[in-house]
């Protein structure tokens, strides 16, 4: 028998190379070349699946008519907050986490709910029937209408999408999947593509509402090249430790919405359940303010979060002084330590500086510069802000502050949890006031370090 004749995929980017590299020339990423077997099969749209291939009429963009997307809820709100509303018929979500985090746990008790008012399928490449029996008798969910079938064969799984024509269908996972057309192995570059394009292709003509749940890699990623996150309409990604009970599930891309939406969740007994007050989360009770504490108040999507930035600066004991940020970007730490020093005055080159965000949460907006700021020099003199402080704003190299947006609905929030300072850039000061809450607004880091000094200018400045 002949030998099948391979090449090299990036699982990165998908590109394609005769000879193994431990360098991807497209894109410049290491060790992500994995072997597939060259396909030699036939046309993929003969047969059963032809009419998918046909030509779509060519329209004149003017006289398409723009309808709003029409979405129905999961039952789950804060999953329905992610998904920008709800699902859509058609539309098709990938969701990946690391292993245990939750995933099916949350996809079985939202198809659970769906199942009283539409037609759901639920299919399962990792676990039996028995298995997911016993995960429902577990959650206590309803599972009288859920249809449920085990089976791993892209073929198959079409074949009953077209007999039992269901709504909403679940895919766990999309790297137990295989095509017969294809000779590679489920799990594979070749066949992670192929089994997402058909099921893509297919949900679109069905009008069915498709949930793929997808590996991660261990740097996080979702596994597969990254065609995957291009062909579906959402993607969703769970995060938190497996040892925490707190979840979250963020959206990086999002047709129907926007993105970087967050839900936040709650592991049980029963499941998961959404939290309504996700600031509590992020935010340490002491019992009197410490130094080095700085709450501020972040956007995720539509939704205003009160995170506190906690730092550490301690004198370093080795010729290079450590830098350390988690859950906020590292390269940006180094740049606002430049930006104290060369605006400020205020040195810490021969200081370890640590800053952590409390709760887990990742922040990538800029608007924690400020925070981060004020909370190393509160850490640098061993001395607490004033209660009730929330601040938020950007912080340039030239050591202006500059606006965040939605300042508003930060300020509202901040306002409503009971804090009474706000220390803002002067471009986000509300026009109207805001009742219990004093503004202070500023323009420059220099600045917002004197105001902080002087305690009574909280009151007297606005």
């Amino acid at each position: 028998m002949a030998k099948a004749k391979t090449n090299y995929t990036c699982t990165e980017c998908g590109g394609i190379v005769n000879k193994w590299a431990g360098q991807c020339p497209s894109c410049g990423q290491w060790n992500t070349l994995v072997e597939t077997i060259v396909e030699t099969a036939g046309n993929r749209f003969s047969g059963k699946h032809q009419s998918l291939a046909q030509t779509a009429p060519v329209l004149n963009l003017a006289e398409i008519e723009a309808l709003d997307v029409p979405r129905f809820g999961t039952g789950i709100e804060e999953f329905d907050r992610v998904l920008g509303g709800g699902l859509v018929a058609g539309g098709v979500v990938l969701i990946g986490g690391d292993p245990g985090i939750g995933k099916s746990t949350l996809l079985l008790q939202a198809l659970s709910n769906l199942s009283r008012l539409k037609k759901v399928l639920y299919v399962s490449g990792e676990e039996s029937g028995a298995q997911i029996a016993l995960r429902a008798k577990r959650l206590a969910v309803d599972a009288q209408d859920l249809q449920f079938q085990a089976e791993i064969q892209l073929e198959k799984i079409l074949s009953t999408l077209g007999d039992v024509k269901p709504q909403v269908v679940v895919i766990d996972s999309i790297q137990t999947m295989y095509s017969d057309a294809l000779t590679s192995a489920p799990g594979s570059v070749a066949q992670v593509r192929e089994c997402a394009a058909q099921l893509t292709r297919v949900a679109k003509t069905m009008d069915i509402t498709m949930i793929m749940v997808g590996h991660v890699t261990k740097e996080g990623a979702l596994a597969g090249p990254r065609v995957l996150e291009h062909i579906v309409d959402t993607v969703l990604y769970f995060e938190g430790d497996t040892h925490s009970s707190f979840r979250l599930v963020r959206a990086i891309k999002n047709r129907f919405g926007a993105v970087n939406e967050l839900g936040v969740f709650a592991m049980g007994e029963r499941g998961l359940k959404g939290v309504s007050n996700p600031s509590a989360l992020f935010l340490s009770q002491h019992d009197a303010q410490v130094p080095g504490s700085c709450v501020m108040v972040t956007q995720e999507g539509t939704r205003p979060l009160l995170v506190e930035i906690q730092a550490l600066v301690d004198s370093s004991h080795a010729p290079n002084a450590r830098r350390l940020s988690v859950g906020l970007e590292q390269n940006r730490l180094a740049m606002l330590l430049a930006v104290l020093h060369r605006h400020a005055g205020v040195a810490a080159f021969d200081q370890d500086v640590f800053i952590n965000a409390v709760g887990g949460v990742k922040i990538t907006e800029p608007a924690a510069d400020l925070a981060v700021l004020l909370a190393i020099n509160s850490s640098m003199r061993n001395k607490p802000l004033p209660r009730g402080l929330v601040v938020f704003g950007e912080v340039g190299l030239a050591g202006e502050i500059r606006p965040a947006p939605r300042g508003q609905e930060r300020l509202r929030e901040a306002a409503k949890l009971g804090f009474s300072i706000a220390m803002i850039p002067k471009s986000n000061a509300p026009k109207q006031k805001i009742e219990g809450l004093t503004i202070i607004g500023v323009d420059r880091i220099e600045e917002a370090l004197n105001k902080i000094r002087d305690v009574d200018s909280y009151v007297t400045d606005e």
